[in-house]
């Protein structure tokens, strides 16, 4: 899947890319083909760097619901000849998840479109669960036949059956499809049910990696044989080295931590971070500094894992290095530093903004360290960042800090935040929103009776209005 092209935003489509809350607002106050035109464009055209922990769904289907938008070109690209094509979940996931939103809002033609694309559709098996927590038993029952058609009654097709059986997200189609009384239906599913317990058990009684009287050495070689395979195992392997080595061993890890195959010096290195060794800081310093990706990496790693007084005090030291080190010791000083970091931390996060722009990894925790430390001269680099980032999980986060660090947040970003797509910033506008602007209390009470709305959210409004919110 190719990166996103995400709008400026200042424009709609931008807005409603993000999941912002303005985008919301701006739609409904905009014409109404032309609010459907770029809401369509987002359902169709998933604009999130990662799916599977940015939410849009709800966002997108409660926008459907206001402008009262049909389906008709949802129908047009789940069914296309794309559809054939192109199966992987990213082209059609968010557009079966805001049908589902849809039909918990009472859209019979959203949840009709969902049983048919469930019964012909390359991504069923989305639609399917989206039906397992919508469709009543009758409609799921319906479309027995029709799934159970995709497996051949062959001995590949039956391991097949056995395997979407045994990992099913949804568990509830499965089960009433065993119950079943016809043979080619209620059997097939109940042998299919049988095989994925029997495949589960077969790997519980064959499990692989470190046995006990393990050596040292042998932890070593288990994780260069992981990294072989593709697998990095410097945590478990450290974890190992915890149960097995004793005093003795002490000089063979130190070496291995020095100049070990990656690995080995992967899980020397956290090892020895965990037990907080005196001599690793040099060490993760000399392997960032001198050794391969793999063991800087390890390095940096176990880096960002010391909660102990001199990981601080080391990175204040090694922030304004211009590598992975310097960005871990920035992260790390401003998850676990003290007062007097401000201006190491603000520093950092100002750099990084204009060096990578408001997208950047580290930004995840130099924006929650500047509302920790409650840096208020970070406000205005922070706004920047809620108002670019791409990434609304990371606008979130930085909601969070600016009612710590802004006193404009409760009258400005907080009340658009109501509308914001991610459940988090919901929570966070629910406590700090202003009430005197008339749409906050319309708002809190519209999200205390939704019955999609999270428990944590609605949690909040009571909280702040009273067990009943419509008296406000």
């Amino acid at each position: 899947m190719f990166d996103p092209v995400i709008a400026p935003s200042g424009t709609l489509l931008g807005l409603l890319q993000r999941g912002r809350g303005d985008g919301t607002l701006h739609a409904l106050a905009a014409p109404r083909d032309e609010a459907l035109a770029a809401l369509n464009h987002c359902v169709l055209s998933d604009p999130r760097h990662d799916w599977q922990v940015e939410n849009r769904s709800l966002y997108y289907a409660r926008l459907f619901l206001d402008l009262d938008g049909g389906l008709d070109q949802i129908e047009r690209h789940l069914f296309g000849a794309e559809d054939i094509l192109d199966t992987g979940d990213s082209r059609t996931g968010l557009a079966l998840a805001v049908l589902g939103h849809l039909a918990s809002y009472g859209r019979n033609d959203a949840l009709a479109l969902l049983r048919r694309y469930a019964a012909a559709g390359s991504n069923w098996a989305w639609a399917l669960d989206e039906l397992a927590l919508r469709d009543d038993d009758a409609g799921l029952r319906g479309l027995a036949t029709s799934v159970l058609g995709r497996f051949p009654a062959t001995a590949e097709g039956d391991a097949e059956l056995a395997t979407t059986v045994r990992d099913a997200y949804e568990p509830r189609p499965w089960r009433l499809w065993a119950e079943d009384p016809r043979e080619s239906v209620g059997a097939r599913v109940r042998a299919a049910q049988e095989t994925g317990s029997f495949d589960r058990w077969q790997r519980q009684m064959r499990p692989s990696g470190p046995r006990p009287g393990w050596s040292v050495q042998a932890v070593f070689d288990w994780a260069d044989e992981g990294l072989e395979r593709g697998a990095v195992l410097h945590l478990p392997a450290a974890r190992c080295l915890g149960a097995v080595a004793g005093p003795e061993d002490r000089d063979a890890i130190i070496e291995a931590a020095r100049s070990g195959t990656d690995g080995a010096r992967g899980a020397a290195l956290h090892y020895l971070a965990e037990s907080r060794d005196a001599r690793v800081l040099d060490l993760i310093e000399a392997a960032v500094s001198a050794g391969s990706r793999i063991a800087a990496e390890a390095a940096v790693h176990a880096f960002e894992r010391m909660c102990g007084p001199e990981a601080v005090d080391r990175a204040r030291g090694w922030v304004q290095r211009p590598d992975e080190l310097g960005a871990s010791a920035a992260s790390v000083l401003a998850s676990r530093g003290e007062a007097g970091d401000e201006k190491l931390v603000l520093g950092a996060l100002r750099e990084t903004v204009r060096s990578e722009g408001p997208d950047a990894p580290l930004l995840r925790a130099l924006v929650d360290g500047a509302g920790r430390l409650g840096i208020c001269c970070a406000a205005p680099v922070l706004r920047h960042v809620y108002r670019e980032t791409a990434s609304s999980q990371l606008r979130g986060r930085t909601a969070r800090a600016l009612a710590a660090t802004d006193p404009t947040f409760a009258t400005g970003f907080a009340v658009e935040c109501l509308w914001d797509c991610e459940e988090t910033t919901r929570e966070v506008a629910a406590q700090y929103a202003e009430l005197v602007d008339a749409r906050v209390a319309e708002r809190l009470r519209r999200l205390a009776a939704d019955p999609a709305e999270e428990a944590e959210v609605q949690s909040a409004i009571h909280d702040r209005l009273g067990p009943d919110p419509t008296a406000v």
